[in-house]
């Protein structure tokens, strides 16, 4: 460089003057190279500096930015022979027959590699005179190392013999989520061997016996690449499970080749960068917001609260608008005389589906490639997209974006980004796998027509609000909740129920204005055998002053209710207290009966509450860190906390315990919530009766730790039952904070771990009843 300097520099003017310069000084110094292309190249690549960037594919040794690495003018030139010369050859056999494909290195005062050829005949014409070590090798055999001197002017012949080790057939099947994955690439690493599974996701490998990394990389961009280990001493079976890929939300996709679905009406929608507006006939959810409107685009996506038309494709997420979108082919399209968009609305309620297609839409860039895809919107909440017209590389998305993305930026699942990942007639779908549908109609109980406007509180999680036509859905994470339905001038209705992930699940009610309401549709009872029980409920009235009276149904003993009778005044409620006794009923079984409310109530004279004496297998109550039994006020009990021991049930981790002198908000039972077991790992629990159970858990942080400080996991059974419990951000200090879930056991076992992300994990108490009146999750 100016200045009798170095400086690194790039670009086909300075990489190739300055190799043909280094052939020219390995020439001069080796005349016997001259015009020996294969050589010269060999000697080249042994002495090139490696560089480890694969970030366009390849090997750190080879890869497709440095190719065989960084140019070493002064290691080729001494590196070529420039004493007297001699020539080796010789023939690599195995078993008699000649060996193919067989590397053979010598070292010496010079060091080459060859590989054999067909007829296992080697030749190195060019090596200075002196002594070699000779080694073959081939993958499937054994190695051989031998010596050689090499005379100069003389033709030297070295034979060589291989035995073929022994081997094994790896065979087995790969699939994503339960279904055979095709066209996924088998290797096991350190090795040539590569098999592609089939259509019934079937592979075959024959392996030398060996440990091995064999890695599963899918054809499929819905899941990922896994690497398990396998030791092969004869023939082996491994079936191989990819992992889906998930956005943060939970969104995966599956990959198919389901029929095309395409539009009905044709929308006014044309030209370049255009966008219009629609409703959409159902509320649609997606990443925990419904949304009834959007505006397609005409380069090839529907955006939801935004109308950004955005023609520049970037990857995802991405703070910048377009967001809160589905991408099934965000490219510059343009929608000319020959191309449209179509819409329509498929099935029936609530299995509908909006069909939005881009039918012929034209490159901007290319007036010769057009291309169809359409875009089908769930009322599930599933996004579907499917294709046609894939017949090049630009097609199948070499300069597109597809996949979804959350409101603002923050999450999504991008499918491929300037990448031809799309074939002719493929089908893409995205769903919610942690999340259920949570969805119904709520209406006026006396005209019976739709209540808009009515609040629907599913636990502390989500609260939704019914549109015009009464209805709501909203994603909820799988669990257990107590939905809550309420509205101005209307009783409020409760319900517990179980949202199971990738199900629907629906709550429909009617809610009473002017009448005689109920605060509960149904009441619950978990209670020991040949126990009783009290629990309350509330009867008001949001209209005229009324007598009520209240009788059991069937007229028995186990059930009754105070006061049984009385008189409303307008606008007043009277809380009523129902016994329940489990006398004479089996563990493992439900007694049920209902309480008929009558009062004079117009249109709805009489209310009927569910009743159910839950008698379990087993129930075990523990006041977590403490250290003796308390009652609550209830009468339930809950006994002092005890480390697990085998054959029993307690925690599992440090004893570490913390008992607070504030009071707990959010509870009456101050002796529960005051004492925490913390830093624990698990409650177990042995011996116990298979079957359902549900864990009633309860939290309160105590030690006023911030937002942050203590985030843990809580998994029940396997599943994740509580992502991400942060306290203090959730309820903030001393306040009182119940879960509940609902589980299969199965192995007589009922464990519940506690994760921590960060801080020590902690509760306060933990309660579990097996459940015969509960179907499995």
């Amino acid at each position: 460089m100016p200045g009798n300097g170095y400086a690194p520099n790039s670009g086909t003017s300075m990489a190739t003057p300055h190799l043909a310069a280094t052939v020219a000084l390995m020439w001069s110094a080796s005349p016997a190279l001259k015009n020996d292309v294969a050589s010269t190249r060999e000697l080249l690549d042994q002495t090139a500096i490696d560089v480890d960037d694969t970030s366009c594919g390849g090997t750190a040794a080879d890869n497709y930015i440095w190719g065989e690495g960084r140019l070493d003018a002064y290691a080729a030139v001494q590196a070529a022979p420039v004493g007297a010369l001699g020539a080796l050859t010789g023939s690599v056999t195995s078993g008699g027959s000649p060996l193919a494909g067989a590397s053979v290195s010598v070292t010496g005062p010079l060091k080459r590699t060859v590989t054999t050829g067909q007829d296992g005949a080697y030749s190195l014409p060019r090596l200075e005179e002196g002594d070699y070590d000779v080694t073959v090798k081939k993958f499937g055999y054994g190695t051989v190392t031998d010596t050689v001197t090499v005379v100069a002017d003389e033709t030297v012949t070295k034979n060589l013999s291989l035995t073929q080790q022994p081997s094994g057939t790896v065979s087995g099947t790969v699939t994503a989520a339960g279904v055979p994955e095709a066209g996924a690439t088998v290797t096991a690493a350190g090795t040539p061997v590569s098999a592609v599974t089939d259509a019934a996701g079937r592979y075959q490998l024959t392996l030398p016996y060996e440990t091995y990394d064999l890695k599963a990389t899918p054809s499929s961009r819905c899941a990922d690449a896994l690497t398990v280990p396998i030791t092969v001493k004869g023939d082996l079976t491994k079936d191989v499970e990819l992992p889906r890929r998930t956005d943060s939300f939970g969104y995966t996709c599956t990959s198919g080749t389901e029929a095309y679905v395409a539009g009905t009406t044709k929308q006014p929608l044309t030209s370049d960068d255009a966008g219009q507006v629609i409703t959409l006939p159902f509320s649609f959810p997606f990443y925990g917001t419904s949304y009834t409107s959007g505006t397609i685009s005409t380069n090839g996506f529907v955006t939801f609260g935004s109308t950004d038309i955005s023609q520049n494709n970037g990857s995802l997420p991405s703070g910048a608008t377009p967001n809160g979108a589905v991408y099934a082919y965000w490219d510059d399209l343009l929608l000319d005389s020959q191309s449209g968009v179509y819409t329509a609305t498929i099935g029936t309620a609530p299995k509908r589906t909006f069909v939005v297609e881009w039918r012929d839409a034209r490159f901007y860039d290319d007036v010769n490639q057009r291309i169809s895809f359409s875009v089908l919107l769930g009322e599930d909440g599933t996004i579907s997209y499917r294709y046609k017209g894939i017949t090049n590389e630009h097609a199948a998305g070499n300069s597109a974006t597809i996949g979804i993305e959350n409101a603002d930026g923050t999450d999504a699942f991008e499918y491929s980004q300037d990448s031809a990942a799309l074939t002719e007639g493929q089908s893409l779908t995205f769903a919610a796998s942690r999340h259920g549908l949570l969805g119904g109609t709520v209406t006026d109980a006396n005209d019976g027509e739709p209540l808009a406007g009515a609040t629907v509180k599913v636990g502390d999680v989500a609260t939704f609000t019914t549109g015009d036509d009464g209805t709501f859905s909203g994603q909820v994470l799988g669990g257990d909740y107590q939905v809550e339905v309420s509205k101005e001038n209307y009783g409020t209705f409760t319900q517990e129920v179980t949202v199971t992930a990738g199900e629907p699940t629906r709550v429909d009610t009617a809610l009473i204005t002017g009448r005689v309401t109920a605060s509960v549709g149904e009441l619950t009872v978990v209670e020991p055998a040949d126990s009783t029980r009290k629990r309350t409920f509330d009867l008001s009235n949001l209209g005229t002053a009324t007598d009520y009276t209240v009788v059991t149904d069937p007229a028995d003993s186990w059930l009754s209710v105070t006061p049984a009778s009385g008189q409303l005044a307008a606008g007043k409620s009277v809380t009523l207290q129902v016994t329940a006794s489990s006398s004479g009923v089996q563990p493992g079984t439900v007694r049920t009966g209902k309480l008929v409310v009558r009062s004079a109530s117009g249109r709805n004279p009489q209310l009927e509450i569910a009743v159910s004496v839950v008698v379990p297998k087993r129930q075990i109550a523990i006041e977590a860190g403490g250290t003796k039994n308390v009652v609550d006020a209830a009468g339930d009990t809950w006994v002092a906390d005890r480390k697990y021991t085998t054959g029993g049930y307690g925690y599992v981790g440090t004893d570490k315990t913390y008992t607070a002198s504030k009071t707990v908000a959010g509870t009456t039972e101050q002796s529960l919530f005051k004492t925490a077991r913390e830093a624990l790992l698990e409650y177990r629990y042995d011996n116990v009766p298979n079957g359902t159970y549900t864990i009633e858990l309860g939290f309160a942080e105590t030690r006023n730790k911030r937002p942050g400080q203590r985030v843990f996991d809580v998994i029940a059974e396997g599943e994740l039952a509580i992502p991400a419990l942060d306290l203090a951000l959730e309820a903030g200090a001393n306040t009182a904070v119940n879960r509940q879930y609902t589980v299969r056991v199965t192995d007589g076992q009922l464990n519940v771990r506690f994760a921590e992300r960060s801080g020590d994990t902690i509760v306060n108490v933990i309660r579990i009843s097996e459940r015969p009146d509960k179907a499995t999750p």
